[in-house]
């Protein structure tokens, strides 16, 4: 009789491929404990390689791994945990807490020494999450150029306006130019957006948003007797978007500007010449009309004003950009004779 016990074990005794040599899977899921201890030591990495703490800077891995240290010293329990692996002393600080008895359930949940349960690392998280929707937004920003007009209440004082633009550029007396830069839009200038005249009648006060951007609240007058209140930037927005866009100035006034092909490539470029507005409080500066300030600068004008306030040249107050032009010079031609 066939013992099948010592030949199932005879088949499994001759594999000379190895075949039947199964290993057990490595899981690659890292453990809570093991992603807290890793988080830790970028922060540890960090510190070795700059010599200083990470800070809230506009760098996103510093300013991430300054967010987590912070964290990390907001709890007690996890720079305990995190003892061992504190080469730089950064959690010495942390004041431990008193140990807590353990009796129900409850205890257990909220005395998570290694964050075994929250979710603030990477790969923990709610496993009902999957139904909560993320990267939609829950309403939907409309860009702020195409904000709503409304019927403009006093719309006959800026009807002959309109009338004399149109009249100017049939007789040639106004012409128009591309729209290349925000500095073009200011006070008393008049554009054309998709085909209709729209006319800048205020500029509120200008702040700088973030990196530096400047901006203001607008109040603009259409020719079709709208009106809004947009922002600058957004209003430039437009501008860009609609490859017709075009500002409407005097004849005169072009005679003042660079045409692209006056410069060559080989020309040097060297500075801006800007004109400014003074935007002092003083009373005895506010009753001078049409006082402006004509300079250069060999950096941008945006950049050369941004002290302004202390600076006695511009009256120790901010300015107003009223036009800038661009400078350049042609380059030297070595002759051998």
């Amino acid at each position: 009789m066939t013992d099948f016990i010592k030949e199932l074990e005879a088949i499994l005794n001759d594999d000379p491929l190895g075949l039947l040599d199964i290993k057990p899977k490595v899981s690659s899921v890292m453990s809570a404990d093991a992603r807290l201890v890793e988080s830790f030591k970028e922060i540890n990495a960090y510190m070795e390689e700059h010599g200083h703490e990470p800070t809230a800077s506009r760098d996103i891995k510093e300013r991430r791994l300054y967010s987590r240290l912070k964290g990390l010293r907001e709890s007690p329990d996890k720079a305990a945990a995190l003892a061992e692996y504190d080469t730089f002393n950064l959690l010495a600080d942390v004041t431990a807490p008193e140990p807590k008895e353990i009796n129900t359930i409850d205890d257990v949940l909220e005395d998570d020494v290694l964050g075994l349960l929250d979710n603030d690392l990477p790969g923990e998280g709610d496993p009902n999450e999957i139904f909560q929707l993320r990267n939609v937004p829950k309403t939907l920003d409309m860009p702020d150029h195409i904000a709503k007009r409304k019927p403009c209440d006093e719309f006959e004082q800026f009807e002959p306006l309109f009338k004399a633009y149109h009249a100017g550029l049939v007789s040639g007396e106004k012409i128009t130019r591309k729209f290349e830069s925000e500095l073009q839009i200011a006070v008393g200038e008049m554009f054309i957006l998709q085909g209709m005249l729209v006319y800048v009648a205020n500029v509120g006060e200008k702040e700088k948003k973030n990196f530096g951007n400047v901006n203001a609240r607008l109040y603009c007058v259409f020719e079709n007797g709208t009106e809004s209140h947009m922002l600058l930037r957004s209003l430039a927005a437009a501008f860009w978007k609609d490859e017709h866009s075009r500002q409407v100035i005097d004849a005169k006034q072009a005679e003042l500007e660079i045409e692209p092909e006056q410069v060559s490539g080989e020309d040097e470029a060297t500075g801006y010449i800007y004109v400014l507005r003074s935007l002092s409080a003083d009373p005895k500066i506010q009753e001078i009309d049409d006082l402006y300030k004509i300079g250069f600068s060999s950096q941008p004008t945006e950049q050369r004003i941004q002290n302004a306030e202390q600076e006695p040249t511009y009256l120790m107050a901010g300015v107003e950009v009223v036009s800038e032009f661009q400078t350049f010079k042609e380059p030297l031609i070595n002759s051998v004779f």
